[in-house]
């Protein structure tokens, strides 16, 4: 079956090893491994159709670019070639992605052949400006990249950016057509404003996070530019518009009864309580054994983050960019209501999410939960009570680990 290169398949086989002979007598229809789905045919299957597509020379639209954190400040950096046109305009746009699973999201993404060429993060230079083109554009570009060789088929996964397929090193790389980039995004480019302030107003002039953290990775935007790793410009992107928005919903009056939002998908379920006062956010993360991330653990790991009225000083290490993420999808909701809250957010993962897809994952799970019609109450313990029925951790687990909650001179405590 050839090497196995998926880091997903290598974690499992460290902590579930699946012997020649198990896989012999299974033939990835009984399931012995006790996976939800056979990641040695689910990697092959998708791996055997693309790989006939990849050639040296790729001439096809490019939807967006990809740079690399390895080896920071010298990364590299390159456009993400799509081999079929059909999908090209969604195969880097998350925000189309929910309702999709987990295979067919890694399919999609197994259409971009990533290019890379190594670059300074400083340099600006023909090559990073052809890739802000392309970064930029409103919608893919067409380019033709010649690749040293063949690009090599190896998917690789994040717990921040969404999964990669085939990539390969550029010996030469154009941009065959005029890239669609707004006027306003354009002007932004010879404006003397900081990068924060650039985001900040695309944000507000409707430009959704996906596109905006794109154009920030370019190194497009700032007094001095450079590049900013992928991974890196998600969390940032998040963070500043999360808190442009956190001080808007700061000056609005609090919600007046307790709400209960929850949606799931991909194996991602969430429990959102807003409860009248000022600010504050927390989130718990409470992942199954059996994950990816969790595969030699027999119980749940639950991490928590949080933050007050005037904010964090430190990263949120423990969750990273699925905190931010989901912070800045719950202050979206709010500033639609015209009120603040304290939010709590409940994050259970279950064991069927075995490739991790990015945070945008999170940001969209949270953004329709508060979409939805909530559940009101008029006291914290019966809001606590519903969220509970549909929590598969004890709710007293949570409770004991809460700032908020336990901030409530309430009788709550079960």
């Amino acid at each position: 079956m050839g090497k196995i290169k998926c880091e997903i398949v290598k974690a499992i086989m460290k902590y579930r090893p699946m012997s020649r002979k198990l896989c012999l007598a299974c033939k990835g229809s009984r399931l012995l491994c006790h996976r939800p789905k056979c990641p040695l045919l689910t990697k092959i299957n998708i791996q055997s159709s693309f790989e006939r597509k990849l050639r040296e020379e790729i001439f096809g639209p490019s939807p967006s670019i990809f740079v690399g954190h390895s080896g920071y400040p010298n990364v590299f950096v390159g456009p993400l070639t799509a081999v079929e046109d059909e999908k090209a305009d969604i195969l880097d746009d998350p925000s189309k992605w929910y309702g999709l699973d987990l295979e067919d999201i890694v399919k999609l993404r197994s259409m971009l052949v990533r290019g890379k060429t190594r670059k300074n993060v400083k340099k600006m230079d023909k090559i990073v400006e052809k890739n802000q083109e392309v970064a930029l554009s409103i919608k893919p570009v067409d380019t033709e990249v010649k690749f040293a060789k063949k690009p090599k088929y190896s998917l690789t996964f994040s717990p921040v950016s969404q999964p990669l397929g085939a990539s390969g090193i550029i010996e030469k790389f154009d941009v065959a057509e005029n890239p669609k980039i707004p006027k306003r995004v354009d002007n932004l480019l010879e404006d003397k404003v900081k990068a924060n302030e650039a985001v900040v107003e695309l944000y507000e002039r409707g430009y959704d996070v996906y596109y905006i953290s794109r154009a920030f990775s370019s190194g497009a935007f700032g007094i001095e530019k450079r590049l900013v790793p992928t991974r890196w410009s998600i969390t940032a992107v998040d963070d500043i518009v999360g808190k442009h928005v956190i001080s808007k919903i700061k000056k609005y009056s609090e919600i007046s009864e307790y709400m209960v939002f929850h949606n799931t998908y991909l194996y991602n379920h969430f429990e959102i309580l807003l409860m009248p006062s000022k600010w504050q956010f927390e989130m718990f993360e409470a992942w199954a054994p059996n994950t990816i991330w969790t595969l030699a653990y027999t119980k749940p790991a639950i991490n928590v983050e949080r933050e007050g009225f005037f904010g964090r000083t430190t990263y949120a290490e423990s969750e990273a960019g699925a905190y931010y993420a989901a912070r800045l999808a719950v202050a979206e909701a709010l500033e639609k209501m015209k009120k603040q809250a304290c939010a709590v957010v409940f994050r259970e993962i279950y064991e069927g999410y075995i490739i991790p897809v990015g945070v945008w994952e999170i940001r969209e799970n949270v953004r329709k939960a508060m979409e939805k019609k909530p559940k009101k109450f008029s006291t914290l313990k019966e809001a606590l009570e519903d969220i509970k029925t549909r929590l598969k951790i004890p709710l007293e687990v949570y409770l004991k680990r809460s700032s908020p909650l336990n901030q409530t001179k309430l009788e709550w405590f079960l």
